[in-house]
């Protein structure tokens, strides 16, 4: 995962909790519910760029695999 997406999935959960927290202490529910969303968007993102990160890896493995496998 490069970093920046690291810090633009960090940075949607973060506002996105501040957002909800805020929507909370005012009473508006509306602001409440963009910041989960937001906060749900981050965590997606994150999720995305691992999920990449581990299909690289696999693929590293196995191409390691058989460049070996024909010595």
């Amino acid at each position: 995962m490069g970093i920046e997406d690291k810090a633009d999935a960090k940075k949607d959960q973060v506002s996105g909790k501040a957002k909800e927290a805020a929507g909370k202490a005012t009473g508006d529910s509306k602001a409440q519910g963009e910041g989960k969303a937001q906060d749900l968007q981050g965590k997606v993102k994150d999720t995305t760029e691992q999920v990449k990160d581990t299909a690289g890896d696999l693929k590293d493995k196995a191409k390691g695999f058989t460049d070996g496998f024909g010595k």
